[in-house]
């Protein structure tokens, strides 16, 4: 049984950049988020162990979700400039640390990941997902878990990991009703409209009553409070487009995810370039006694 961290690439990537002041190297060239990707990557190895690592990042262009809501996503501000600059550097240094970058035109990162998490887990290896992303949340269960990163309001909390019961915690509804609760209070990050009025709680109350989404719409003339029967009966179409948007894809082919060694060399270089001296430092030590990494 071996044990994986699947990394939600741009999802780090704006951690690292919103965490780390601002850092450049000498002409100016923006390093934070580059200083914060090493950094995590490698401390979250040195916790966890894992026996191998993949990262997922965006291509753009979620053609299945756009055909249902042409407007998913469509409010989200553009990268900032500074980030964009150094998402290229950060996919240098995770090939020369060895641990690939898939991504695939058309396809979001979000159903890459959540489908290879599943492939991973059906054959018996336990998954870590790196993501604070909450659609993640409806694949946790015995085999797959969530790393929450450090909340930017208290980061001595350090890395957490989000469990089954953990998700119950959090959302009032377990894993498998995940999808379904978004369905029903809407994602503002993904610009997918819930029904208005609704929250966590009285979303999480009715599906834990009525076990589905489809029982909800069902019961729509008994749920309370009362005035949000009519509103669910005439928004049945809505809800059953909003589940194919929050429902993650499991089904897409298993990318390649050879392990390769780490590319020492190429990584001090990228390093070194990017006047990172510190992490050049240590790097060197890392890759030239693999015993510690």
């Amino acid at each position: 049984m071996a044990k994986w961290l699947l990394v939600d690439g741009f999802n780090l990537a704006y951690r690292c950049f919103f965490a780390i002041p601002e850092l450049t190297r000498a002409d100016g060239f923006p390093t934070n988020a580059l200083h914060g990707w090493v950094k995590s990557l490698w401390r979250l190895s040195d916790q966890e162990k894992p026996d191998g690592v993949v990262v997922f990042f965006d291509l753009g262009g979620a053609q299945d979700r756009l055909l249902l809501l042409p407007e998913y996503k469509a409010q989200r501000e553009e990268m900032p400039e500074a980030l964009s600059k150094q998402i290229p550097v950060i996919k240098e240094l995770t090939r020369a640390m060895g641990l690939g970058g898939i991504e695939v035109d058309g396809v979001e990162s979000d159903d890459l990941l959540a489908s290879h998490a599943w492939a991973l887990a059906q054959k018996g290896d336990q998954v870590l997902i790196v993501s604070s992303d909450k659609d993640f949340a409806q694949m946790v269960g015995e085999r797959i878990k969530i790393m929450l990163p450090p909340p930017t309001a208290n980061p001595k909390l350090g890395w957490r990991v989000m469990d089954s019961s953990y998700v119950v915690e959090k959302f009032g509804v377990p894993p498998s009703q995940i999808a379904e609760f978004l369905a029903l209070v809407g994602d503002t990050s993904d610009n997918i409209p819930g029904i208005s009025g609704v929250g966590p709680k009285t979303s999480s109350k009715w599906l834990l009553e009525h076990k589905t989404l489809e029982g909800v719409i069902a019961a729509a003339d008994r749920l309370n409070p009362e005035r949000f029967r009519a509103l669910v009966a005439g928004s049945a179409d809505l809800l059953r487009r909003n589940l194919k948007i929050t429902t993650l894809n499991l089904a897409l082919p298993a990318p390649s995810t050879e392990h390769s060694a780490p590319r020492a060399d190429e990584l001090i270089g990228i390093l070194e370039r990017m006047e990172m001296r510190s992490a050049a430092a240590e790097a060197r030590q890392r890759y030239g006694q693999p015993e510690l990494f």
